[in-house]
């Protein structure tokens, strides 16, 4: 029996789709179902799974260090408003069309198609309390007299710079202003420069010719018709902080002092992979989840009116 070329075209289809369907299900799907069900099970890969029910979700709820490890997750997202203001303020540097505009678009997006080990440990130099750049600059400017550098933990003693990475006062804002450097030229420029593209620029005209300024043409033009790209930028933000913060931490402060820069996401490898509790490290994960999931529902419940504001 012969195969019409309809049928032909369906096994080319199956056979294409098959290594990425292979895929999906052997290191997408099948982990997350297997994630569920350890959440409710005592493992700690040496021995069986032992099921245990809500357990691991009562013990998280009651443990005062993952209450405090989310806190960090949250504090450590609070530069997304910072980051997405840069964003926006480069896109409207880089909207133009002048000489050379290609070259600074390409320099800013630069660290982001960088290796995010080499930034990281770049950063980690940066911030180095013995010969690192900051604690120069901030040293330079203490000893020309500039009395504002005492707000960064100078003081005249033989010690004067502040221990970045190594002090819990100061390893979250450390690494909250990396994050800021990394993402302002990111993607979320990128989606400025699309939005900004997008607007009638017979609406700017007509606001120039009303003797509109600057400020207000961007206050009651520019942004207004952003919303919809500055609502996207905003929700993707907030699921990558829930989710991200693993690669900087593990590389640049392992974590520490004191727990002062460990996120939910460094929380799930340690118990995971450092103490081999995979049980409750999926208990976090999926809590993490839930979290994430909550954002998304967010954006699809206002995401909309955004949408048709901009048409």
């Amino acid at each position: 029996m012969k195969l019409n070329d309809q049928h032909r075209e369906r096994i080319a289809a199956c056979l294409f789709l098959a290594p990425n369907l292979a895929g999906f299900f052997l290191f997408t799907l099948f982990p997350v179902i297997g994630s569920f069900v350890l959440a409710f099970t005592d493992w700690n890969i040496f021995t069986p799974p032992k099921f245990i029910g809500l357990a691991h979700f009562k013990t998280m709820f009651m443990t005062p260090d993952f209450w405090k490890y989310f806190w960090n997750t949250l504090v450590l997202m609070s530069g997304i408003p910072v980051s997405i203001a840069c964003s926006l303020a480069l896109a409207l540097l880089m909207k133009d069309k002048l000489p050379g505009i290609a070259l600074f678009r390409t320099l800013y997006f630069l660290p982001t198609v960088s290796s995010g080990v080499a930034l990281f440990i770049l950063w980690r130099w940066i911030y180095n309390p013995d010969f690192g750049l900051m604690n120069q600059f901030l040293g330079a400017l203490w000893e020309a007299g500039a009395w504002f550098v005492g707000l960064f933990g100078f003081d005249p003693g033989p010690f004067p710079a502040p221990l970045w990475l190594s002090s819990e006062r100061w390893a979250k804002p450390a690494l909250i202003l990396m994050g800021i450097w990394l993402s302002a030229g990111g993607p979320n420029m990128v989606l400025y420069l699309a939005g900004l593209q997008q607007i009638p620029k017979e609406l700017i005209e007509a606001a120039g010719i009303d003797g509109a300024g600057h400020w207000t043409t961007f206050r009651h033009i520019t942004w207004p018709m952003l919303a919809p790209t500055t609502f996207f930028i905003a929700v993707m933000s907030i699921i990558g902080g829930l989710q991200g913060g693993f690669e900087q931490v593990y590389i640049m402060t392992a974590g520490g002092p004191g727990g002062a820069t460990t996120t939910l996401s460094f929380y799930v490898y340690d118990k995971g992979f450092e103490w081999f509790e995979m049980g409750y490290a999926s208990a976090v994960a999926w809590f993490l989840f839930f979290m994430v999931f909550i954002a998304t529902l967010f954006q699809w419940k206002f995401g909309r009116g955004a949408e048709t504001y901009m048409g």
